[in-house]
């Protein structure tokens, strides 16, 4: 199955530029029920010299799904990760459909602390543990 297979099936490619634009496409569920779960299909760009997804693929994969979700939280302001923590549970290989699983565990005026969780079919790959700080919009240019 390829992502354009799966894009038009139950998910839909999300256009994002920068960084994740190397990994990805990133993809969002279309189903009412799923309306905040996301997913990659890996291919041989994403493993190690093990065959797996390597560990970068994963945590980048956490930091950008769990930024999105702080992001939708803060009424669309720009957040930030302050802390990341990620526990890798399992192994997932080249070819394999990723699933993430977000949710916010508190928030804040200023810090949102969300939670997310990678599995590939039913198996639990990763987990992780952040705290974003709700950015105060600025026009000047870092």
């Amino acid at each position: 199955m390829t992502t354009g297979d799966i894009a038009s099936a139950d998910w839909r490619e999300m256009k994002i530029d920068g960084f994740m634009a190397l990994i990805g496409p990133l993809l969002r569920a279309t189903g009412a029920d799923r309306t905040h779960s996301y997913a990659l299909q890996t291919g041989t760009q994403h493993k190690n010299h093990l065959g797996i997804v390597h560990g970068g693929v994963i945590t980048s994969l956490l930091d950008q799904v769990i930024a999105i979700t702080a992001w939708n939280a803060a009424d669309r302001q720009p957040t930030v990760t302050v802390q990341m923590e990620t526990r890798f549970l399992g192994a997932a290989r080249a070819g394999d459909f990723l699933e993430i699983h977000p949710a916010i565990r508190q928030a804040t005026r200023s810090l949102i602390f969300v939670d997310a969780d990678i599995t590939c079919d039913g198996r639990q790959i990763a987990s992780a543990s952040a705290v974003m700080k709700i950015s105060k919009t600025s026009k000047e240019k870092p």
